[in-house]
């Protein structure tokens, strides 16, 4: 296991160590071949892959097979912003690549700014904070109080190590304040799963997070405090039935730790960054990539979140998603061949293609997988 302190600077000069567990450290800190998104993509086009409604194991392929010759945006309802790739905890499968060392990668407040502007021209009727860690970002508090201002749903994806650090342990009452709904990630209701995938010492603080929120009043079946478990298979399988799986939960997490949630999101692990190493690692990426392959469900399309969300990266950079974000796949928008958040135009977006590629079979195996859970 391997442990990189994260040292944050407060406002006043004081400087705090915030800790997470590690079980790697990012691509990006070791310069490993897979920390440039060309090579991934490449990785993944070369897996020799028959399977699919078409038999080639191209997605635009099976995508057009299935009616859909070009994928376009539905109406915009989710404005997704990645505040930046730090984060207190390095995960074993992390699409982002995120960890301490990404202390570069971290929005400004000029483009939060720019951020708000777009919003209110976007007409969305939520706000999705990612990261990383979101709450590690300076402007996190201030873009959050601005969206609950303007009547924006807003989600904190959370990573639940996060609340038990000193610097942001108020974050559970502050959030209930303000109607903010908690996303957190919990790869499995226990240890073992959790800590295999996270770290030693990961599952116990998420639970103490998780009775923090619970003791601010979320889980609770309260609208306005909604708390969302999201879990992602710890191995090369696809995600269950979500229903299921959230009847499961439920009921291990309220016997063993008397802890309560809302819902449980089920989500495929997207084959791109550090998942993408593990699978190289243990030899499993063309099986992995033939079990989304075959999957491939046409009834999750109409659904995917590229339809509906726009993603927006650290500086500003325009995305159909938040995986097309972390292999540089930039929106095709006309006139604007490095679209930025400044220059975000509704009706522009409106009529662009959506980009796809291999890695596009994640989000349509199965129940298919979106930031909202299953599709189908």
């Amino acid at each position: 296991m391997s442990f990189i302190p994260l040292e944050l600077v407060h406002e006043d000069g004081s400087t705090e160590t915030i800790d997470g567990p590690q079980t790697t450290t990012s691509l990006h800190y070791r310069r490993a071949p897979l920390a440039e998104p060309a090579e991934q993509l490449a990785r993944l086009d070369a897996v020799p892959i028959e399977g699919g409604p078409t038999g080639t194991g191209r997605f635009e392929a099976d995508l057009a097979a299935s009616g859909w010759p070009d994928l376009r945006p539905a109406t915009l309802e989710i404005f997704q912003i990645n505040l930046g790739k730090l984060c207190n905890m390095t995960c074993r499968h992390c699409h982002v690549d995120a960890g301490p060392d990404r202390m570069e990668e971290n929005m400004d407040r000029a483009t939060v700014e720019a951020c708000l502007r777009a919003i209110d021209r976007s007409g969305v009727h939520t706000v999705d904070l990612t990261g990383g860690a979101p709450e590690l970002n300076p402007h996190f508090a201030y873009l959050v109080d601005a969206c609950v201002e303007r009547g924006k749903h807003v989600i904190d994806r959370c990573n639940l190590t996060i609340l038990t650090t000193r610097r942001f342990r108020h974050l559970p009452e502050w959030f209930a304040e303000r109607g903010v709904e908690v996303v957190c990630s919990l790869p499995h209701y226990r240890r073992l799963g959790t800590d295999a995938q996270r770290g030693e010492g990961t599952y116990a603080r998420s639970i103490e997070a998780l009775r923090r929120l619970n003791e601010a009043g979320y889980g609770q079946g309260d609208p306005r405090r909604p708390l969302t478990l999201v879990t992602n298979p710890v191995g090369a399988f696809l995600a269950g039935n979500q229903a299921s799986l959230e009847a499961e939960w439920k009921e291990a997490l309220a016997r063993h730790h008397g802890v309560t949630f809302d819902r449980l999101l089920a989500l495929n692990n997207m084959p791109i960054s550090r998942y993408l190493e593990w699978l190289l690692e243990k030899g499993q990426v063309e099986a992995y990539m033939e079990r989304l392959v075959n999957a491939f469900n046409p009834a999750t399309i109409a659904g995917l979140m590229c339809r509906n969300t726009l993603s927006v990266s650290w500086d500003g950079r325009l995305f159909d998603c938040d995986f097309n974000q972390m292999l540089e796949l930039e929106a095709r928008l006309p006139g604007h061949p490095r679209p930025h958040v400044a220059d975000f135009d509704p009706e522009v977006w409106q009529r662009h293609t959506i980009r796809t590629a291999r890695h596009c079979y994640g989000c349509t195996a199965g129940a298919g997988s979106s930031c909202g859970g299953a599709i189908a």
